[in-house]
């Protein structure tokens, strides 16, 4: 969910009974488009971070500092002119609007008291920070002129106004009849028609909604009867009480990937996540985006791992399809042979000069045809067929060798690559980055000592106690199976599918039924079927488990096992800290 009205009302709130009434001690611009405002209020310190950044407009109140440029940008000095030591005596939202107005109170170069506005607008692309004398612009954090938007300037010396680049409608000011109109006669479905329509609602608002009242998201708009108007305008008007009574209850959802959607209000269509409450809207919007930022920041730094492993994957299947079809045309081989031995055995009865011959083939007692040479005699040609039969039976059994190997390759490159998308932090990086380093994949660079690696393998607490642990890649699903795990641990690996190894200490128990399920539903989770709707799983004792003789890192053998189809779900399952 992006920053909605609704989260803008929470915050403001928020603000309100945190920073209103305090002074602005220091001002920085640690990004191009973002500010970061230390302010001193009640015997205490906040840090506001602000942010009009295309893709992550953000505001919310944290206790991290950021690192700043040696030379202040120019819109940061301007601001550090007017505002230092100024008070922010008043903190409005126009409607609903993703717009904060702060009001700020300062002396001018005359010691004369003054007052100033920052506006920070939080519309996307169209995100912004301006810093304005009343409704004239002083200058802003993006400038936009007439060449990049033919709706609305924001330039110094231009006035400011909230651009209406579509009719909405107040929803916290709106009436049954004016929603009655503007709701019920648009042929689109019932949720985009409210936040197509109102000021401030996101989509997810919107659909739930259109949930409480029981009536489907995608239902037209123009086809309910009277009583399901009058039904939804009342849980609409619910809704809304919340935000004009400030009841908000700030909260994150979350599956088994981690933070799905944030929100002020309760999210009834959301019930089957796990829901995490906050005490602050901006505790919410610090952790979320910290977690997806997290995410973001490995997928951008595993790129370049990511491109070596994909290319070598290509370049091995390539490679894998090439002796595939060499392979296929050493099938042949046999016949030669074949040829060969009926000409030695029956050759006697050419002439020379034939072109053909047919013998009785003794393997099969079916009479065969054999082509032959016209200028060669019986001898010479049975010698061109075994000599055929001897390179393609040599070719045979080189690309039998070699085609093991490819597989091989590939097997252990698409396990690195699920390694890759298993990682969630630079350390993990760091331990796949040596591994393809120690496989020739990456040159080594020798800088006089090895990087240390830190990085550990999950840990997870059964629900009856039992401690589990899982392989964030081949180097530590070796240590795991090898190191950690002893004989009547149980071993836990997706079948036939790149993956983790999951180990459970049994402590010499015998295991309960749901500690085999939660074990494999992390080695499910922690596999290429993660997407999957189900995966199926091995499972069997360590002194099962055998290491084949230099075999890629994480690579065993096994037997006897049992196996479990299982949903690769790991709601529920405690991590250990």
């Amino acid at each position: 969910m992006a920053l909605d009205g609704i989260t803008i009302s929470n915050m403001a709130d928020e603000l309100r009974s945190t920073i209103l009434n305090g002074h602005i001690s220091k001002i920085s611009q640690p990004e191009p488009d973002e500010l970061l405002l230390t302010i001193k209020n009640n015997k205490k310190q906040y840090r506001l971070l602000l942010s009009a950044g295309a893709s992550l407009p953000l505001l919310y109140l944290t206790e991290n500092n950021k690192v700043n440029p040696a030379i202040a940008p120019n819109f940061c000095m301007l601001l550090r002119k007017h505002l230092n030591g100024g008070k922010i005596i008043d903190i409005t939202q126009p409607g609903l609007e993703r717009i904060l107005h702060f009001t700020i109170e300062h002396l001018n170069e005359m010691g004369d008291p003054c007052k100033k506005i920052l506006t920070v607008e939080l519309m996307g692309k169209h995100s912004n920070i301006i810093f304005r004398d009343g409704d004239t612009i002083i200058d802003s954090i993006k400038r936009v002129s007439a060449q990049v938007s033919s709706v609305r300037e924001v330039l110094p010396g231009r006035t400011y106004f909230i651009p209406q680049t579509q009719s909405k409608a107040d929803p916290l000011t709106i009436g049954e009849e004016e929603f009655r109109t503007l709701i019920y006669q648009k042929p689109m479905p019932l949720a985009k028609a409210i936040y197509t329509s109102l000021t401030g609602l996101s989509p997810i608002v919107g659909q739930e909604i259109c949930y409480l009242a029981g009536i489907d998201a995608n239902f037209p708009a123009n086809s309910l009867d009277a009583l399901e108007q009058l039904h939804f305008y009342h849980i609409f008007s619910q809704i809304m009480e919340l935000v004009k009574q400030k009841d908000f209850s700030p909260a994150i959802f979350l599956d088994s990937n981690g933070p799905v959607e944030f929100s002020s209000i309760p999210l009834t269509i959301y019930a089957d996540l796990k829901m995490e409450s906050y005490h602050s809207i901006s505790a919410v919007l610090e952790s979320y985006y910290a977690s997806k930022n997290t995410i973001t920041r490995i997928r951008q730094k595993s790129a370049d791992l990511r491109r070596i492993v994909q290319t070598a994957l290509e370049r091995n299947r390539k490679k894998y399809d090439l002796q595939l079809k060499q392979l296929k045309d050493t099938e042949k081989r046999d016949k030669y042979r074949i040829y060969g031995e009926l000409l030695n055995t029956y050759g006697y009865e050419l002439s020379g000069g034939e072109k053909s011959f047919s013998a009785l083939n003794y393997y099969t007692n079916e009479t065969i045809t054999i082509p032959l040479e016209t200028d060669l005699s019986a001898q010479e040609n049975a010698k061109r067929y075994f000599d055929k039969y001897g390179k393609l039976k040599r070719t045979f059994e080189a690309l039998t060798d070699l085609i093991k190997e490819t597989e091989e390759e590939i097997e252990h490159l698409e396990s690195i690559s699920t390694a890759l998308d298993i990682a969630l932090l630079e350390e993990d990086l760091a331990e796949i980055k040596e591994e393809l380093m120690e496989y020739g994949y990456i040159r080594r660079k020798y800088s006089g000592k090895k990087a240390k690696i830190t990085s550990k393998p999950f840990h997870y607490i059964s629900s009856d106690g039992y401690h589990m642990y899982v392989g964030k890649n081949n180097f530590q699903n070796e240590d795991l199976t090898f190191k950690l795990a002893t004989g009547n641990d149980w071993w836990f690996h997706a079948k036939k599918r790149p993956g983790s190894h999951v180990i459970v200490k049994s402590n010499g128990d015998e295991l309960p039924d749901r500690t085999f399920e939660e074990a494999a539903r992390l080695a499910a989770y922690y596999s290429s079927g993660r997407e999957a709707e189900k995966v199926e799983i091995d499972y069997v004792q360590r002194k099962q488990i055998k290491k084949v003789s230099g075999a890629k890192p994480g690579f065993v053998i096994y037997h006897t096992n049992y196996s479990m189809v299982i949903e690769p779900d790991i709601n529920g399952i405690s991590s250990f800290s």
